[in-house]
């Protein structure tokens, strides 16, 4: 059952308090819009959280979509941060409202974008969900930089972290397009690689920039 966005404020404050700062629980009267009104009471109804001694306390029942909220809110910022450039402030609200929005398996498929990443841009751990045992046991691995692929391997172009319009225009000529294949055949001093008919080569700063899913 998903819970509404004021709800999993509060699932996330509550986790955090608990698992990493050690606090039995928040204050009832917290000055937090998340934590008054409707956002609690639902939690109560769900039997998520319980008030012991004016604190707010997370119940084994609702550990583990607290946990799931962190992950998605911390995934949200690596998205961000790291994918769309958008750093500081406007990066971290950007991601408290998409944060909302990774459910249905999209934070499965944001997570193998980015390769299963085990922490967030503020170095605090990303709680590992199936898609990461599963990667982990079986040696797959999401979405990787041009620079990660040996000579030989190929693979689908994911995306293009460049924010420069020239290097943009530059890879578009060349036919290095989200969802088109990529051969490489060399990796040093230059990464020579093949798109369509046609062979490429690019400096390693330029390949940091094209990001491959392999296979």
């Amino acid at each position: 059952m998903r819970v509404s966005e004021a709800a999993e404020e509060i699932l996330e404050s509550l986790w955090i308090a608990s698992e990493e700062k050690g606090k039995p629980g928040l204050p009832c009267d917290l000055e937090s819009d998340a934590i008054e009104g409707s956002g609690l009471h639902e939690l109560l109804s769900l039997s998520y959280v319980e008030v012991v001694n004016d604190l707010i306390r997370l119940r084994p029942e609702g550990q583990h979509e607290a946990m799931m909220t962190v992950r998605r809110h911390r995934l949200a910022e690596r998205l961000m941060m790291d994918i769309l450039d958008m750093k500081g402030i406007p990066g971290d609200e950007r991601a408290c409202e998409f944060e909302h929005l990774l459910h249905h398996g999209v934070d499965t498929k944001i997570c193998t974008l980015l390769n299963h990443p085990t922490t967030c841009p503020h170095d605090r751990p990303i709680p590992p969900g199936e898609c990461c045992e599963v990667a982990k046991a079986t040696g797959v691995i999401g979405v990787v930089a041009l620079t990660e692929l040996k000579a030989g391997e190929a693979g689908e172009i994911a995306y293009l972290s460049t924010s420069d319009p020239k290097k943009m225009q530059k890879l578009m000529n060349m036919g290095v397009l989200p969802g088109n294949r990529l051969d490489l055949s060399r990796s040093y001093p230059t990464f020579v690689f093949r798109v369509g008919n046609s062979e490429f080569a690019v400096d390693e700063e330029l390949a940091r920039e094209i990001f491959i899913r392999k296979g």
